[in-house]
């Protein structure tokens, strides 16, 4: 005669899980949840997540753009820049320590927005900078033209003190950025110029301010100031 196979019983239901069992499980979700630093940034258009990779590069609590450790300094900011890494791969860190090899006081930048290679696709790092209200330290200066009159006050410096730096990881010159990448940028330089009262045509990229190519040649440099807020008053 063929053999009967066993009858499978249905898994009890959650709600048979013992108390000491969802209390375990609770602390672990808990203690991953810290562990990972992944908060919320808000916007308009609706949550947008804000991840923490380093100890110095810091997420918040707090919805919105305000820093974590400085009242924001609504009269330094006047414009927005946008830049790129110019490496396939990164994060807020790996950047801080190239800035640092470079005799920079760590991450040049305000913000940095993930592509999916070293931190999330389009999940944002808030730079101790922005946290600090801080200068940046991110516009290439000119170099000089012999013969030319001195100036006392360089445009480079004064977007370095005055321009929210934005980093995407990637080299624009290479490959396109994301398009959720592009779509979380919009969203945080949105946020900014409302916030700041920052107009759409003091939204520069690297290139604009500097001669370099940064964000690089496959930024989508129309689809993007389609989205920024002309008049954010």
């Amino acid at each position: 005669m063929p053999r009967k196979l066993p009858i499978l019983r249905p898994i009890r239901a959650a709600s048979s899980v013992s108390r000491r069992t969802r209390v375990v499980w609770g602390a672990f979700a808990a203690a991953m949840t810290l562990a990972c630093g992944v908060l919320v940034l808000g916007d308009a258009d609706g949550p947008r997540p804000v991840v923490m990779a380093a100890p110095d590069i810091e997420a918040r609590a707090d919805m919105g753009v305000n820093p974590r450790e400085a009242r924001l300094d609504r009269g330094r900011w006047d414009s927005i820049v946008i830049h790129h890494s110019g490496t396939p791969a990164g994060d807020g860190a790996t950047i801080a320590r190239m800035h640092a090899e470079q005799g920079l006081m760590g991450l040049g930048y305000h913000f940095v927005v993930g592509n999916g290679q070293g931190m999330a696709d389009g999940l944002i790092e808030v730079g101790p900078r922005w946290n600090r209200q801080q200068p940046g330290a991110h516009v290439v200066q000119r170099p000089t033209v012999a013969g030319a009159a001195p100036v006392a006050r360089s445009s480079a410096d004064h977007l370095n003190e005055h321009a929210v730096a934005i980093c995407l990881v990637g080299n624009g010159d290479r490959r396109r950025f994301t398009d959720r990448q592009i779509r979380e940028l919009a969203s945080l330089v949105r946020r900014l110029q409302r916030e700041l009262r920052i107009p759409a045509d003091r939204v520069y990229l690297h290139s604009d301010v500097a001669p370099v190519s940064s964000p690089g040649v496959h930024f989508p440099s129309a689809e993007f100031e389609g989205q920024l807020l002309q008049d954010p008053d």
